[in-house]
């Protein structure tokens, strides 16, 4: 596979071309929301520094070049993931692509004891917490039906259905507060799954018991081919005022941004003040999975601007702006991620299948009379086929 540049903006759009197809059609009625005077942010789209009273950074030289290195390494991992089910090696892929300063400066604002709960396209988090690209990849090529332990972790596992991980979040940051923890939870979910009544209870559990939770919202605008637009009448952000608690909308294409107000939430869920709601703006730039062709519903228009917000290319421009990184520093990390990808291919290709009655081994705790039962059939009904070859 070529090596692209880790700055360059990727138009992942599946198989049909952007602006070509059926698209859905925003009436006047559905207000725009993407130019937001209430943004808080700290890295222009040109890459150029600015204040913000409330919320702001002050970072070593090696902690800025880090954050350039992780959104530029989970891109890498992402495209290469996007490759391998092109070509038959996973049965499906959830790209990240345009939401790793989200990912990224939300992951790396918790600290080793906070205790996220991601909804299935956070591998810049995951990243964050030290899972390997390989056991997500396990995951989705139907080898494992995790891969990691969140006790050890610290992430759990990835919730496929919309929203139902937000209630696990609250629920898991009441027994944080009854234990006297000064631990964190975090809890991402997409756009989409705000309109999910789960989420709306989420809130109001949260709310009323004090829980020590982070609402992370990833609105990349689109839910599968439904604009946000058709989804909220008001920013996200908004919704925490009537349930009684404080939200703020951050650029979620600005990796110090995010990471600034994440650190600002996570602080005052530790401090006792309740739950906090982030709505991070940001943009899907491919496919909502490998399945899906945004090119029948997406103005071709409305990814060419966004792809001049791109998050890696602005935090490049402030690193060479600022003289805290050369050309030299940019092609190593560009080296560094073809390195990964090509191990994370040949790790991919060469995985071991697990045993087919593996899927009997976890449906409970411990050995159940029922399911051994059907394990047992369904090794007598194998047994009835002649080897492979003979």
């Amino acid at each position: 596979m070529a090596a692209h540049g880790a700055d360059e903006p990727v138009d992942a759009e599946g198989s049909g071309a952007p602006g070509s197809g059926h698209r859905c059609q925003r009436g006047d009625d559905v207000r725009r929301q993407d130019e937001a005077e209430d943004l808080v942010q700290l890295l222009t789209p040109e890459g150029e520094r600015v204040a913000h009273p409330e919320y702001d950074l002050d970072l070593s030289k090696s902690q800025y070049r880090g954050l350039y290195r992780d959104m530029a390494l989970v891109r890498r991992i992402d495209r290469e993931a996007f490759a391998l089910q092109r070509l038959g090696e996973l049965g499906m892929w959830i790209p990240c692509l345009g939401q790793e300063a989200a990912q990224i400066g939300s992951g790396r604002a918790l600290d080793p004891d906070d205790h996220v709960f991601p909804s299935y396209r956070e591998h810049g988090v995951a990243w964050c917490r030290g899972i390997a690209p390989l056991t997500l990849m396990g995951m989705l090529r139907g080898t494992t039906n995790g891969g990691w332990d969140p006790r050890e972790t610290r992430f759990h596992l990835y919730t496929i259905v919309l929203g139902a991980q937000t209630l696990h979040a609250v629920g898991y940051a009441m027994g944080v507060r009854r234990d006297g923890d000064d631990s964190a939870v975090v809890a991402y979910f997409g756009d989409g799954a705000a309109s999910e009544g789960d989420v709306s209870e989420a809130f109001n559990f949260a709310a009323v018991f004090d829980a020590p939770v982070v609402f992370f919202c990833q609105n990349n605008q689109w839910a599968i081919s439904h604009p946000v637009g058709r989804q909220s009448r008001a920013p996200i952000y908004q919704r925490a005022r009537g349930f009684g608690f404080p939200g703020v909308r951050v650029d979620g294409n600005d990796v110090l941004a995010c990471l600034a107000v994440t650190r600002a939430a996570l602080r005052h869920v530790r401090s006792g003040g309740g739950p906090f709601l982030i709505e991070a703006h940001t943009y899907r730039m491919g496919p909502h999975t490998t399945s899906d062709d945004p090119g029948r519903y997406r103005p071709a228009e409305e990814v060419d601007a966004w792809r001049k917000k791109d998050p890696i290319a602005r935090m490049r421009s402030y690193l060479l702006r600022e003289g805290m990184a050369d050309e030299a520093f940019f092609a190593e990390v560009d080296e560094e991620g073809d390195r990964m990808a090509l191990e994370l291919r040949n790790g991919v290709i060469t995985m071991p299948d697990p045993p087919v009655d593996a899927m009997f081994d976890h449906v409970y705790a411990d050995r159940h009379a029922l399911v051994e039962e059907e394990r047992a059939w369904y090794a007598a009904y194998l047994d009835r086929f002649e080897e492979p070859g003979t």
